[in-house]
């Protein structure tokens, strides 16, 4: 016997930290969504938060603070661990061109927050299960995706069907959504992994995210704070995928050796407290965020280099402008998979992300280039940058995520 269609008005496939933002956004406003996650169940809180720091992590934005305040979710997130940072230091390994950021130069309290992504998810998890219109359905895997007259319908491996006016793809940079759809994405392969783990420092970070660029490739140390002891980090090397594979395997004292030296022992020596994790680093674009009942955030639409950490936060925003629009557009009594109402979003978000990757990718070959002129070129833009506090004030209102015309959720 055919399996009946479970019906919501949204279907989000992907239950991280994009996808669980939107269901809670439009949750919120009373719209009836189902999660489709490929994962076997909820997280486990088994210390979530405390002692050692877990080796994925973010930066999030003021921007993306807002957000999670307007949710009520930022409280949560704060009673487990966030670390705030008020300042950057940027510097060439390469030469002495060098940049640092403060918060009070950029006019507020932070330059953002580094939180462990389990951290974000727990909290974002307890908060769709306090919505009544929001079900998350676990061990979703998807095998079909089809267009009916009353919208999408997804049918997973095991059979189950599900039909919404709307089907939105959160489900990373390999997104199946996306493929079913075929939609096509451009990818660059920068050529580099990024090597990551946590480590604990002779000298105290200060509340101060460094990163260096180096031959190899930007190698950052992210401030993570345990019970008051600021001598964590969590460690991003970006460097030749070999080179990443090689360090993953030797001991953690010859890795710590290695991170103090590439990284000037600004902090001093450097233990390593986590096996180091290899992700590969492929920039990746769809090349359409939206048809005709579907419509694809975060990763899915987009996958960018790390080395300004701006990822996750392009796609927490993507998230708050598609709810603004599908909440705006369900007012009005319109069809949530509406193309007009689609489109409005794609608009809204591609110039921003495509400015983002164009830029990120720029960064990323003029650190790597290897010409002499180059690299004093870029020592002296460096230098003279960090002279100019006006120049620095408007990249810092870019860095924290002050683009555009904001969704109301994050003002």
């Amino acid at each position: 016997m055919k399996e009946a269609d479970c019906q919501a008005e949204v279907i989000v496939v992907g239950g991280g930290l994009v996808g669980a933002t939107l269901a809670a956004l439009l949750g919120e406003a009373g719209v009836a969504v189902t999660v489709l996650d490929a994962r076997p169940g909820p997280l486990v809180d088994t210390g979530i938060g405390q002692g050692q720091p877990a080796r994925r992590v973010s930066a999030l934005t003021p921007v993306s603070q807002r957000l999670f305040e307007h949710l009520g979710v930022w409280p949560a997130m704060v009673a487990r661990r966030v670390t705030p940072y008020r300042g950057m230091q940027v510097w060439d390994g390469e030469g002495s061109g060098e940049i640092a950021f403060d918060a009070d130069q950029a006019g507020t309290p932070v330059l953002g927050h580094i939180v462990e992504n389990d951290v974000m998810l727990a909290a974002l998890e307890a908060r769709l299960a306090d919505l009544p219109s929001v079900t998350q359905v676990f061990d979703a895997r998807l095998s079909a995706l089809q267009t009916t007259a009353l919208g999408r319908r997804l049918i997973l491996a095991d059979g189950r069907r599900f039909i919404a006016p709307l089907v939105v793809g959160a489900d990373g940079a390999r997104s199946q959504l996306r493929e079913l759809a075929e939609i096509a994405a451009h990818s660059r392969d920068t050529g580099q992994a990024a090597l990551v783990t946590t480590v604990r420092t002779e000298r105290p970070h200060a509340g101060v995210a460094r990163q260096v660029f180096l031959a190899s490739g930007p190698l950052a140390f992210l401030p993570l704070s345990v019970e008051g002891d600021d001598r964590y980090c969590s460690i991003v090397w970006s460097t030749q995928p070999a080179e990443a594979e090689r360090l993953c395997g030797v001991s953690r004292a010859a890795l710590g050796d290695t991170l103090a030296q590439a990284f000037e022992r600004r902090l001093g020596d450097v233990a390593v407290l986590d096996d180091a994790l290899v992700v590969p680093l492929t920039q990746r674009h769809a090349e359409r965020y939206t048809e005709s009942g579907l419509a694809l955030i975060g990763d899915a639409a987009h996958s960018i280099h790390p080395l300004a950490g701006q990822g996750v936060n392009l796609g927490f925003m993507d998230a708050a402008v598609l709810a603004e629009e599908l909440i705006e557009a369900r007012r009005r009594g319109a069809s949530l998979g509406d193309t007009r109402i689609l489109s409005r979003y794609s608009r809204r978000r591609r110039t921003d992300n495509t400015a983002m990757l164009a830029l990120m990718d720029g960064f990323r070959l003029l650190f790597g280039a290897k010409h002499p002129a180059v690299r004093v070129a870029r020592n002296l833009g460096l230098s003279g940058v960090d002279r100019l506090l006006p120049l620095k004030r408007l990249l810092m209102r870019q860095a924290i995520g002050e683009r555009g015309r904001l969704p109301a959720s994050c003002r």
